[in-house]
């Protein structure tokens, strides 16, 4: 028998859900707009609602409440760790280390080759200010606890077992393409929030890994990481 979900799994898994369901319309879409939008704009439409669930739910969300937020060390250890998981997310993309395809790219330019700067805004802003809260929510708050226990609200995270750790990583690998970034970046986040007992320390590593990637991506052009 499945164990029902409490309140606290939904607030976390829902916002992850709708991303993943919106992600694979956008992959769905024809790129010539034949279904009458542009099916870049459709990340518009992922930003929109998992950042609304975000927004209205954030009073759920106690790890995140203001006394939760980190000091300045843990911070500047924050920004060391995004600064390390970016630096191995663009080296480790040879295809050894890559699995499948990117099932939606989204590549940012107009007819004449030029930046489409307002895609390039949204989805930057996806990428590192909603994207880090809503999958920090449900990797490591909701998944690795729950592994952990299902009770997964009573867990705490300096708590949590090597199991658990490895077991949501692996997860979390699987729903990305660089398979070893992936792993690398799972276990660094998860190690913040273990060593830190905040998830403020790897939803902070991830906007540092997520908004430095999308500001390379711009200045380089190298659009597959995106």
């Amino acid at each position: 028998m499945i164990p029902s979900l409490s309140r606290n799994a939904l607030v976390r898994i829902v916002p992850f859900a709708a991303f993943m369901l919106l992600l694979a319309l956008r992959g769905a879409a024809p790129a010539d707009g034949s279904w009458g939008v542009d099916p870049r704009w459709l990340y518009a439409l992922s930003v929109v609602v998992v950042g609304g669930m975000l927004l209205v739910w954030r009073k759920e969300y106690g790890e995140l409440a203001r006394q939760s937020l980190p000091q300045a060390g843990e911070l500047l250890l924050s920004v060391g760790v995004g600064l390390a998981v970016f630096a191995a997310w663009i080296s480790l993309d040879a295809p050894l280390f890559r699995i499948g395809q990117e099932s939606a790219a989204f590549t940012p330019l107009d007819s004449q080759g030029r930046l489409d700067w307002p895609l390039v805004v949204v989805r930057w802003i996806g990428a590192a200010l909603v994207v880090p809260v809503m999958e920090e929510l449900f990797w490591r708050s909701f998944l690795m606890r729950w592994i952990e226990r299902p009770l997964f609200e009573a867990v705490d995270p300096r708590r949590v077992g090597l199991r658990a750790i490895v077991l949501s990583t692996f997860v979390f690998m699987l729903a990305h393409t660089l398979w070893l970034a992936a792993i690398l970046a799972g276990l660094a986040y998860a190690w913040l929030y273990v060593r830190s007992g905040k998830l403020w320390l790897p939803v902070i590593a991830h906007a540092v890994t997520n908004g430095v990637l999308g500001i390379w991506v711009v200045a380089t052009g190298q659009w597959q990481f995106w």
